[in-house]
């Protein structure tokens, strides 16, 4: 079993890899081509909004067709998602069709659905003890090409000009290859597939104790599960504090005469802390409990976001919000799903994952969508108050959470 567990985790790091660069690729290029088909800048926030209303949409069918057909199927299946998508947006591109764009962008979320997914795909054969560890790798895996992603700018207009297509579509070129390279790498590593393996072992050593499928609903088992409620609840703040300031970061900068250099470079920052440091949150999550790590997070945000209430003025401090914002983030998804997929049965793992990616990219969404409005009446300093009052009102649930895994240790 370990050997196909590291095969496993092999096959999802490449694949995350390649889904990352075109993820990068999506939210970079898409806002600028969205801004150039409609004509107005105004509608450059909707790649991003589309592409995580895609993303929330494909959680749950993703989700299902993995309970039914395992996960190799789903990942590929998601990831072909988005290189149709892709490919629709060179068309919208190149017919100017804004509304077309649109469909694009949500294809596109399937990619980052896929993504998601992917990190709960590596805890099918852990045990409790690499949990954390399998699923922050793969985590940590989409660092390079959400870094490689947004340089396509560059090599993009060439591709175009050979193609005859619009220049700023030339970078989902690459977009179109990425995620199908993916999906050819999930259907040829994922052999066996690791949750079908999982319910079969699970199946042979305890037959008679199978949730009958009526129950095997997402809402359902969140709402007689503590754990796996608290570990979804974890995920849905996090990722809305995340979305709120990290998007309206770039506007605040250029709004207090930063330059683009430095707004690149603070966003740079933000994703390295993201991604780049899961492995050492997972290895937290494995040798501390997942609670530990999600408390761990969830000071990391709320000191994140204190600062931006206290030093919205200066670029420095900005900077150092954004990274620790990025860091608090990836501590707190890392272990929240180390404590998801270990607090449901393997039967249920599929559709509760599915329901908290759909809830997670739900509340990214509105965050991100009431961060403008926020910024406008409460000021930068005001929107980071008011994440950070988000955050603290999630932290006592942590400790109370802790208190009892201590007491029923004990």
């Amino acid at each position: 079993m370990d050997a196909v567990q590291r095969r496993v985790v092999r096959a999802l790091v490449a694949a995350q890899v390649l889904g990352g660069l075109g993820a990068g690729a999506t939210l970079s290029l898409g806002a600028l081509l969205a801004a150039e088909i409609s004509g107005s800048g105004a509608w450059s926030g909707m790649a991003a909004t589309m592409a995580t209303l895609g993303a929330a949409a494909a959680a749950v069918p993703l989700a299902g067709l993995a309970q039914r057909r395992g996960r190799r199927v789903s990942l590929a299946t998601g990831s072909a998602v988005a290189c149709c998508g892709a490919l629709l947006a060179i068309i919208a591109a190149s017919l100017s069709l804004f509304p077309l764009l649109l469909v694009a962008l949500v294809l596109l979320g399937s990619g980052s659905a896929t993504g998601l997914q992917a990190r709960f795909a590596a805890t099918d054969l852990a045990t409790g003890a690499t949990r954390g560890r399998s699923l922050s790798l793969v985590v940590w895996s989409t660092t390079i090409g959400a870094v490689l992603g947004p340089n396509l700018f560059e090599p993009g207009p060439l591709v175009a000009g050979g193609r005859g297509i619009p220049a700023l579509s030339g970078g989902f070129v690459f977009t179109v290859a990425a995620p199908l390279a993916a999906a050819l790498v999930y259907s040829v590593g994922l052999r066996p597939d690791p949750l079908l393996t999982a319910l079969r072992h699970r199946a042979s050593g305890d037959p008679g104790n199978t949730p009958p499928p009526g129950e095997r609903r997402g809402l359902t088992i969140l709402g007689r599960n503590r754990g796996a409620r608290f570990a979804v609840v974890t995920l849905m703040v996090a990722h809305a504090a995340m979305v709120s300031l990290m998007s309206m970061t770039p506007v605040h900068l250029h709004d207090h005469g930063a330059g683009l250099s430095v707004v690149g470079l603070t966003i740079s920052l933000h994703v390295a802390g993201m991604y780049a440091l899961s492995p050492l949150f997972g290895w937290i999550a494995d040798r501390a409990g997942p609670a530990r790590g999600i408390l761990c997070g969830q000071v990391l945000l709320l000191t994140a976001l204190l600062i931006a209430w206290q030093g919205s003025g200066s670029e420095a401090w900005v900077t150092a919000s954004l990274v620790l914002l990025g860091l608090g983030w990836s501590a707190s998804v890392v272990s929240a799903s180390a404590l998801l997929a270990g607090a449901v049965d393997v039967a249920e793992r599929a559709p509760v994952q599915g329901t908290s990616d759909l809830l997670m990219n739900l509340a990214g969404a509105a965050g991100g969508a009431l961060a403008g409005p926020a910024l406008v009446l409460l000021g930068y300093s005001g929107l980071g108050l008011t994440a950070a009052v988000l955050v603290a009102v999630v932290l006592p649930r942590t400790l109370a959470h802790l208190g009892s895994r201590s007491t029923s240790t004990a």
